[in-house]
């Protein structure tokens, strides 16, 4: 049995410029979430200790962030566990490269096949004692000038057993992924005879399956922005041949602190500004990066003000975002004039949207009855696009009412 801790994307060092005072936080974050993958490969007692990509956030790093890491590695080596890193697309190995500025096995005390560092010159590494052998496709441009697995076929190597590989790249969704630096395709992974694939550069965990390859991304050990999900954790990998059965199984172990949650409140049972403060206030936790939407009809009564909600609980919050998404509530009485622009734009808005409910009525309904019609209305609707399905239509006018009502009346919005 082979057990494996697969960590990729822990991005130690960002600056997180848009956090402000809040960036030194979330750094701190991400190296306890490092030491927190080292105490649990530790605990489990696994054989090695991947980082598929992305362990530094750049190549410019002060030597004490280094040797913090160096320092985390050597409780690795002391427990018997030896470590594999590949570059990144932050930590590219180019002439730049952290990799080539500093020798982490030196500085962890390590002989070089205890904490090894895969490069374009050393591709791979084969652990005699553990069967394995562990393949690193990189390159020393961020851009990589073809697949990382092009050519790759492990099933021809007699050197071990278990062929596990390490990339940090996309896993190729055409229209999406066309455009990033490294990518492959799920025809590559299964050609490339591995038995685990261990993926970098998505920060949200994936597994998958091609062909007999395992694969999985492991995700960011701590959000490296906090608005994303899916981060938060690392895979433990076992790799069992007993009975001659090749079985490979993951297990998702979380280690970071950072949790994300969305909360939606209707706004027409708000009061106040006071009020929402204090319903979103209930839900404080210093590790919680709560998305906020106000949905339902917005009362004409109520005054939010989103900046002075937002500035008014950061300190009750990692971060909190409160969007409206509301739909303003009919105008009492009638509406404005339609010389105004707020009537004007109501106006044309509602006859186009009666226009495609009459069109979808029954033959020999002459919709007289059909709700928001505009009775003064003459002509076609200047917004007419008659390409569009009407129910897509219908969909997008009902948005353009929201926003519009919104800013004309000087509410804020979201897009």
């Amino acid at each position: 049995m082979l057990r494996l801790l697969h960590t990729a994307d822990v991005h130690l060092g960002a600056r997180h410029t848009d956090l402000g005072e809040r960036a030194a936080v979330l750094r701190e974050r991400q190296f306890a979430a490092f030491r927190a993958s080292v105490d649990l490969a530790i605990a489990e007692q696994v054989d090695v200790f991947l980082v598929a990509g992305d362990l530094f956030d750049s190549n410019t790093q002060p030597r004490r962030s280094v040797e913090r890491v160096a320092a985390e590695l050597s409780r690795l080596v002391r427990a018997g566990i030896r470590a594999v890193i590949i570059p990144g697309t932050h930590d590219v190995y180019d002439g730049a490269s952290i990799y080539r500025s500093y020798d982490l096995a030196n500085m962890a005390r390590a002989t070089s096949d205890w904490i090894v560092v895969l490069t374009p010159y050393l591709p791979d590494i084969v652990f005699p004692q553990l069967d394995a052998v562990i393949y690193g496709r990189v390159f020393d441009t961020k851009r990589s000038p073809r697949s990382p697995l092009a050519g790759l076929d492990a099933r021809s190597d007699t050197r071990a057993r278990w062929k596990i590989g390490m990339v940090h790249g996309a896993l190729s969704i055409p229209g999406r992924t066309d455009a990033d630096q490294v990518v492959f395709t799920e025809d590559e992974i299964a050609r490339s005879g591995l038995d685990y694939l261990a993926l970098g550069h998505w920060h949200s965990a994936l597994e998958g399956r091609a062909g007999t390859v395992t694969y999985a991304y492991s995700g960011a050990p701590e959000p490296v922005a906090v608005d994303q999900d899916g981060a938060g954790q690392v895979l433990l990998v076992t790799f069992d041949d007993r009975e001659d059965r090749r079985a490979v199984t993951i297990e998702a172990r979380r280690v970071g602190q950072t949790r994300s949650e969305k909360l939606d409140l209707d706004v027409s049972t708000i009061h106040s500004q006071p009020d929402l403060i204090d319903i979103i206030g209930r839900h404080t936790d210093a590790n919680l990066v709560l998305d906020v939407r106000l949905t339902g009809l917005y009362p004409d009564e109520l005054d939010l003000d989103l900046d002075e909600i937002e500035r008014a609980l950061g300190p009750s919050f990692l971060r909190v975002r409160v969007r409206d998404v509301s739909i303003p509530a009919a105008p009492d009485g009638m509406i404005a004039p339609p010389d105004t622009v707020i009537g004007a734009f109501i106006r044309t808005v509602e006859q186009r949207i009666a226009e495609i409910e009459l069109s979808s009525l029954p033959d020999g309904d002459d919709g007289k009855n059909v709700p928001g019609r505009a009775d003064d209305s003459t002509g076609p609707s200047p917004l007419a696009t008659p390409e569009l399905d009407p129910a897509v239509e219908l969909a997008e006018l009902r948005e353009v009412m929201r926003l519009g009502r919104h800013l004309l009346e000087g509410r804020q919005v979201t897009l």
